[in-house]
């Protein structure tokens, strides 16, 4: 049996007496896109902090690739890397300045072709020397999801990756996204509130309420568990509930 490139088991955060994230455990197979819903609040962010190494964890272990993140912190995050419609790049480089600093930072070698390569395939050639604070939102989101996959990670943590792109480029980062885990074997963790693109994505979902896991499977099964038209239903059901 492959092991799992992610395993989460017991992960709880509590802030004073709030409890964020209260005693989930998952894991990810290798080229498996895993879904995290949930309504604002359910803890989705926390998570992905900790799993980031940004939080530290109250209880419970966090391992990739076999190892703790707690011990081996830099070694697994130099095959990770993340991406979230929500954070920004330093707004006085340029587009191509900006991912030759990531570069750099990851260490990676033939630096130029890369940078051309992750340009072309997100359609930023018209912006690549574009002073980064003059961006439109769509077009930082293009540029942290560069950011993201320059550095050919591993497992790739996606928040809302496509919720600033117009229909044309939010197909083509889907379609994207798709062929570099075919070809690549690549593991995401993809949160969405586009509830179709969470359908076309994930291979699972796990769904969070209140910082615990409510219902985990395929989004078929999760919809014909609740009872419900389609996976928008099962939200609005769970949401107005919480």
């Amino acid at each position: 049996m492959t092991s799992p490139v992610l395993q989460v088991a017991h992960l709880t955060k509590r802030f004073g007496e709030f409890t964020a994230v209260d005693d989930i455990s998952f894991a990810i197979k290798p080229g498996e896109i895993l879904g995290l819903l949930g309504p604002n609040g359910a803890g989705k962010t926390t998570t992905i902090q900790m799993l980031l190494g940004l939080v530290t964890p109250t209880s419970g272990s966090i391992q990739m690739f076999g190892l703790d993140l707690a011990a081996h912190r830099e070694e697994i995050l130099q095959q990770v890397n993340f991406s979230s419609t929500y954070i920004s790049m330093p707004y006085a480089l340029t587009v191509e300045e900006n991912l030759s600093v990531v570069a750099r930072l990851y260490g990676l070698t033939d630096v130029p072709r890369r940078i051309d390569d992750i340009v072309k395939k997100l359609e930023m050639e018209e912006f690549r020397h574009k002073i980064t604070r003059k961006l439109s939102s769509g077009q930082m989101t293009r540029l942290t999801l560069a950011k993201a996959f320059l550095t050919q990670p591993k497992i790739l943590f996606l928040d809302e990756p496509t919720a600033s792109l117009d229909p044309d480029i939010a197909h083509k980062v889907r379609a994207l996204l798709q062929d570099e885990r075919r070809t690549s074997g690549l593991s995401m963790l993809y949160t969405s509130h586009n509830m179709r693109e969470m359908e076309e994505m994930s291979d699972r979902i796990i769904f969070l309420q209140r910082g615990r896991i409510v219902a985990e499977g395929t989004a078929a099964e999760i919809v014909a568990r609740f009872g419900q038209a389609d996976l928008e239903d099962v939200f609005l059901k769970l949401a107005r509930e919480s």
